[in-house]
């Protein structure tokens, strides 16, 4: 049994059907990471504040620590400007609070 050939019109129909089938499931997909996505923003904000509560008791007795004197930074070829961006790259890149790192010295190469 031959089956006639479908027309450029059917073609075109079915090709346009199924590039709309395409982009719902695609707008479906970006519904659920976004529903998905707050969710997850709401839970983590849950679980920080206890943390950030119990934190608040130690960030009590930081000023007495931060009395003590702070050692000067020996800087050689550098402003104090370009001194504090290095300090605070280090201090990002690392992962390390800037007053926990202590800078002796910083030379331009």
């Amino acid at each position: 049994m031959v089956h006639d050939p479908i027309s450029v019109l059917d073609a075109l129909m079915i090709a346009l059907s199924g590039i709309v089938i395409v982009f719902l499931m695609l707008a479906l997909l970006w519904g659920v990471i976004a529903v998905i996505s707050r969710v997850m923003g709401v839970l983590e904000k849950h679980t920080a504040h206890p943390a950030s509560v119990s934190a608040a008791a130690p960030a009590a007795a930081a000023p007495a620590a931060a009395l003590a004197p702070v050692p000067q930074v020996k800087l050689e070829g550098v402003s104090e400007v370009e001194a504090a961006c290095v300090m605070a790259i280090v201090s990002h890149e690392t992962g390390i609070p800037l007053d926990q790192l202590v800078f002796k010295s910083i030379k331009a190469v």
